[in-house]
C-alpha cells in the first residue's frame, strides 16, 4: 500500500478501481463532464458536476468512463445515510501492536494523487456530512480531518464527479453544497439500439432472441411509466441464459427443453415480480394522480377512453369533488397539536 507524509502524520492510500468499462451511446454526456473538467486560463479551477438519474441508468459507469478518457486513474467512494465526516477523510486505524495508523478513504487518497473520484449516490449522505466537503468544492481545494489533525489539499490534477439517485430515498441537499456541485447533468435511459448494443457488450455469450424480447419488454416497461433499467435488462438475460444452461448441464432432451420465450419469462418475473407482465396495473400504481390529467385518470381506472363520445342516457363518471379547504389547526392551550 502507497503511504504519504502530510504536516508529519503518514496516511495510508487505497488504491484505485482497476475495471475497463465501456460507455455506449450518449457521448454527448462523456463531453458534458470532461468540458466541466477543464482549466480554461490561469485562475480557472475545475468544476465538480453532479449526474442525475433513475438507479440503473449507468451514472457511475459514465463518471469512470469520462475519468479514463481524461487519463485518470478513479476512486469510488459510496455514499449511504450512515456516513460520516471521517468515512469521507481519513480513518484511525489501531493495529495489533497498539499502534494508530491513519488510513485515507478514495476520496483523500484520490485528492493526493491526483486522480478522479465519484461520489456515488451522495445525495444519500446528511448534511453533517456535506459540511465536511465544502472548502474542497470550492476555490480552496483542501479537506481538514479532525481525526488527523491535518490540512489535505487536492493535487491541482484532481478531478471530482458526484452522482446521485433520482428517488424519494434521499436527503435534500444544503442550498450552499448544490451551488458547489455544477453543471448538473441528465442520465436518461438509452435508446431501444443502444440499449441492445449495451445488453450485447455486457452479454456477448445471450441468444438474439433473448436480448430483442428484453429490449422490447424495457421499451414498453418505460412507455408505461415505469423505471425499469438497463441493469434491470442485463440480469433479466444473465438469469434466462443461466436457466437455458442448467438445462444442458442437466442433460434435459432438446424436445423437453423450455423455449427462449419461456426463459425469458421466468426470469423476468424471478428479478421483477410475479406481476412483472401486467404493465398497466404496475402504472397506475407508480404515477401519482396529482401527475395526470383528472379526466384520463378517472377514466383510466374505470376501463373507458376519455374521448368516446357519450351516448344518450349515459353519465360520465365524475372525479372527486373538492370542497372548501379547512385552514390548518393551530396548538391547544398547552402546546400541545390537535
Amino acid at each position: 500500500m502507497e503511504r504519504v507524509t502530510i504536516e508529519d502524520v503518514e496516511l495510508v492510500l487505497t488504491s484505485p478501481v482497476r475495471q475497463d468499462l465501456e460507455w455506449i451511446g450518449q457521448e454527448e454526456l462523456v463531453e458534458q463532464i470532461l468540458a466541466s473538467w477543464l482549466i480554461a486560463g490561469e485562475k480557472d479551477l475545475p468544476l465538480c458536476p453532479r449526474l442525475i438519474g433513475k438507479p440503473g441508468a449507468g451514472k457511475t459507469t459514465l463518471a469512470c468512463f469520462a475519468a479514463r478518457a481524461a487519463g485518470l486513474d478513479v476512486y469510488i467512494h459510496q455514499c449511504t445515510v450512515d456516513t460520516r465526516p471521517e468515512d469521507l477523510l481519513v480513518t484511525p486505524v489501531l493495529s495489533r501492536g497498539g499502534s494508530i495508523s491513519y488510513h485515507a478513504s478514495p476520496l483523500v487518497s484520490a485528492m493526493v494523487r491526483g486522480s478522479a473520484v465519484v461520489l456515488d449516490e451522495a445525495n444519500r449522505m446528511s448534511e453533517k456530512s456535506w459540511a465536511s466537503l465544502a472548502p474542497l468544492l470550492d476555490h480552496r481545494r483542501y479537506v481538514e480531518s479532525i481525526v488527523a489533525g491535518i490540512r489535505i489539499p487536492a493535487a491541482p490534477a484532481f478531478r471530482a464527479c458526484i452522482t446521485m439517485n433520482d428517488d424519494a430515498s434521499t436527503y435534500e441537499i444544503p442550498e450552499y453544497m448544490l451551488s458547489r456541485i455544477q453543471p448538473s447533468i441528465s442520465v436518461e435511459f438509452p435508446e431501444k439500439e443502444e440499449e441492445l448494443r449495451i445488453l450485447k457488450y455486457h452479454l456477448p455469450f445471450a441468444p438474439q432472441q433473448i436480448l430483442d424480447l428484453t429490449v422490447e419488454f424495457l421499451e414498453s416497461a418505460r412507455r408505461h411509466g415505469l423505471g425499469h433499467s438497463t441493469r434491470d435488462g442485463i440480469n433479466i438475460v444473465r438469469y434466462a441464459v443461466k436457466l437455458g444452461r442448467r438445462e444442458l448441464d442437466r442433460g434435459v432432451p432438446e424436445h423437453e427443453a423450455t423455449s427462449p420465450k419461456d426463459r425469458f419469462d421466468r426470469s423476468v418475473r424471478k428479478i421483477l415480480g410475479e406481476e412483472a407482465f401486467d404493465l398497466e396495473k404496475h402504472s397506475l400504481r407508480k404515477v401519482p394522480p396529482q401527475h395526470l390529467d383528472l379526466r384520463e385518470f378517472f377514466a383510466s381506472i374505470q376501463g373507458i377512453d376519455p374521448d368516446d363520445e357519450i351516448g344518450e342516457g349515459e353519465q360520465r363518471p365524475e372525479g372527486p369533488k373538492e370542497g372548501p379547504r379547512r385552514p390548518p389547526r393551530g396548538p391547544r392551550k398547552g402546546g400541545k397539536p390537535t
